[in-house]
This record gives structure tokens, C-alpha cells and sequence, in this order.
């Protein structure tokens, strides 16, 4: 009976990563343009449990995320190129957001929150969090060497899929791409 148990058990967790492995290639077969940037793993990746700074000052870690697909961007007030994409990101933000997707942006480095707070304003976005990295912590722990660095991390909190540079976010192939992860999981 026992044996019965544990084979029922193992057919589940197969069935279940083999599922996981055809959402991930259907949302791969969907990149276009600058999604072809995106790269998916071959295998998920942890990630950092280091701390980071809330917007509202307190701590928090990417752990306080899990249950729902994350797309976390690395950021800094200084990027010219983060200031390009964060619009598109909240509306990626605006349009998926939910119980099933979140996008995070968190500012790494040396980055005021009144200047975050003033960078987002100029730019007309008040839907992503202020989250800050001061001491660059969680970026390290991501191996983030440059900005803007986007990394998708899956609902049982592992990097799944990671994209170097900016990228617009809210075109038909980022959607799309991100919705074929998140469908299944709704």
C-alpha cells in the first residue's frame, strides 16, 4: 500500500513539472521583437532571500511574493533606459496585474526615496511600488550587473526566465508571453 502511495505521488509531481515544462514552451514560442531577449531557464533558479525596503520603510523579502507570478525589475533613477521602460511596466501592471501576476519594480543602489518618488512622478507612473535595494543586497544575489535587468520568477517563488536591458514591456508579445505562463495557474 505504501509503495501505491509513493507511486501516486511521484505520477503527480511528474505530471505536474511536465505541465510546467509545456507552459513555459508555449510562452517561449511567443517571443517577438525585443522579447527574444528573454531568456528561459532550463531549470527554475532560487533566489535571494536578502532583505529589501519597502515602500512604506519597512522590510520585506521577494519570499512575501510567492503564490503569484512576479515579474521583478532592477532599476535606478540614474538609467536612462529604465525611465523609457518603467511606463511600460505599469501598464503591464495595469493590464495583468492581479491575484495571478504582480510586476516589482525595486530601485538597486543609491536611490533617495524622494528622488524615486519624483523619477515616477515626472514620468507619470503611480501603480509600481517604491521598493528600494540600498545596499544592492538583492541584486547581487541576482548577479544584476547591469540596468535595467528584468527577471520573471515563477508562483513557487524560482527565477524562471530572465531579461538583460529594456524591453517594452507592454507590447503584444511581453502580454502574450506572460500570459501563457499565468493562464494555467488562474
Amino acid at each position: 500500500m505504501r509503495l501505491f502511495r509513493f507511486s501516486v505521488l511521484y505520477m503527480a509531481l511528474a505530471l505536474s513539472a511536465n505541465i510546467a515544462s509545456a507552459d513555459i514552451q508555449s510562452a517561449e514560442a511567443l517571443r517577438e521583437g525585443d522579447m527574444k531577449k528573454l531568456v528561459f531557464h532550463t531549470e527554475p533558479k532560487p533566489v535571494s532571500d536578502a532583505a529589501f525596503v519597502h515602500e512604506d520603510g519597512g522590510e520585506g523579502t521577494l519570499g512575501d511574493f510567492q503564490g503569484k507570478f512576479v515579474l521583478l525589475n532592477f532599476w535606478a533613477t540614474w538609467c536612462a533606459p529604465c525611465r523609457e521602460e518603467m511606463p511600460m511596466l505599469s501598464e503591464l501592471q495595469t493590464e495583468l496585474g492581479g491575484d495571478a501576476f504582480e510586476v516589482i519594480t525595486l530601485a538597486t543602489g543609491r536611490n533617495m526615496p524622494p528622488a524615486i518618488t519624483k523619477f515616477l512622478d515626472q514620468i507619470g507612473v503611480d501603480n509600481l511600488p517604491e521598493h528600494r535595494d540600498p545596499k544592492s543586497a538583492v541584486a547581487r544575489d541576482f548577479a544584476v550587473f547591469g540596468l535595467p535587468t528584468t527577471v520573471i520568477l515563477a508562483p513557487d517563488g524560482q527565477e524562471i526566465a530572465r531579461l538583460r536591458g529594456d524591453a517594452d514591456w507592454s507590447s503584444d508579445s511581453a502580454k502574450a508571453v506572460l500570459k501563457a505562463l499565468i493562464a494555467p495557474q488562474e
